[in-house]
């Protein structure tokens, strides 16, 4: 059976479950979407959605944690320490995601010859995702060097 691409954009979207993935997974060998209409799809492998579902997953427990230790008016600087592996977690889920959308979009955009419409979504999405400066500085020097590797390959 194929796979129905879902689609996204920059733009506000409904909302999709982690449920509905991974019923989706299991009903499919794989998980589809392009990056805006028209768009070529990007393919996540199962292995690979398994992955970021079960991290996802992890952390939606963590938070469930946190909360009740908010509720149980625990010690402010052990409700930080749980907040900053959270805020890790998040980060490792964020670098996979990453690093397969370099691995197969931006080759394929570059194939495609259409690298810098995916360079500027990529850029877009970044900028959303590293809110301070310094940060923002970090991920594009980040990219532009995982670009460069990755093209190079």
């Amino acid at each position: 059976m194929e796979a129905k691409p879902l689609t996204h954009s920059t733009a506000p979207q409904t909302n999709k479950s982690i449920d509905s993935l991974q019923k989706s997974d299991r009903q499919n060998d794989s998980h589809s979407h392009t990056h805006q209409e028209g768009g070529s799809p990007h393919v996540h492998s199962e292995d690979s959605l398994r992955q970021i579902v079960n991290r996802l997953s992890r952390i939606e427990g963590h938070i469930r944690g946190i909360k009740t230790m908010v509720n149980e008016s625990r010690p402010c600087p052990e409700v930080l320490i749980q907040i900053a592996a959270v805020r890790g977690a998040l980060d490792r889920v964020a670098r996979i995601i990453l690093d397969e959308h370099l691995s197969e979009c931006v080759v394929r955009a570059t194939k495609e010859g259409n690298i810098d419409e995916e360079i500027a979504q990529l850029k877009a999405a970044l900028d959303r995702f590293c809110l301070k400066l310094g940060e923002l500085e970090i991920c594009y020097l980040f990219l532009s060097s995982l670009i460069f590797s990755t093209i190079s390959e």
